[in-house]
């Protein structure tokens, strides 16, 4: 298997990002490294609301088990804020556009199933900061539906 440079990874996801959000006329750039919530700047230029974006890329080689997150993304919820979550599949990349409230309720509640929820040999599971966000988290979890996130598929329009 190729090992993938995580930061290289990270960067092809956010210039994606700033490629379609460019090519849908919207002005946008990258955040100074290390700004704390945003790594995207979005600022439409027909006078609508600035935007902030947080971009999780996911390569498509190795486990695809949706993209990872942290205890952080539970409070990240803020109206102006949005999360572009990258498949980074070389014949076809996808990005899903999904407000942060979302996001981090979806974080949340997933994780206090998983947590109420016994190991694979039924012991209990330990609290973590980590945390996964995934479209399909399978039949034991009932706070989000299968294929929760397809509705957000390409879904710019909410940028706007």
């Amino acid at each position: 298997m190729i090992n993938k440079d995580k930061q290289l990874v990270g960067a092809a996801g956010e210039h994606l990002v700033l490629s379609r959000l460019l090519a849908r006329d919207l002005l946008a750039s990258q955040a100074p490294r290390g700004t704390r919530k945003a790594d995207i700047l979005v600022n439409p230029l027909d006078g609508g609301k600035p935007r902030l974006i947080q971009v999780k890329t996911r390569s498509p080689i190795g486990k695809t088990l949706g993209w990872h997150m942290g205890v952080k993304h539970e409070a990240m919820s803020e109206q102006d804020l949005f999360y572009c979550f990258v498949n980074l599949d070389l014949l076809n990349p996808s990005v899903w556009v999904i407000p942060s409230k979302l996001v981090a309720k979806v974080v949340t509640d997933t994780h206090a199933e998983w947590l109420a929820t016994p190991g694979q040999q039924g012991q209990k599971h330990n609290e973590t900061d980590m945390r996964r966000i995934m479209n399909d988290y399978g039949k034991n979890f009932k706070s989000v539906k299968p294929g929760w996130m397809d509705k957000y598929l390409e879904a710019w329009d909410l940028l706007k």
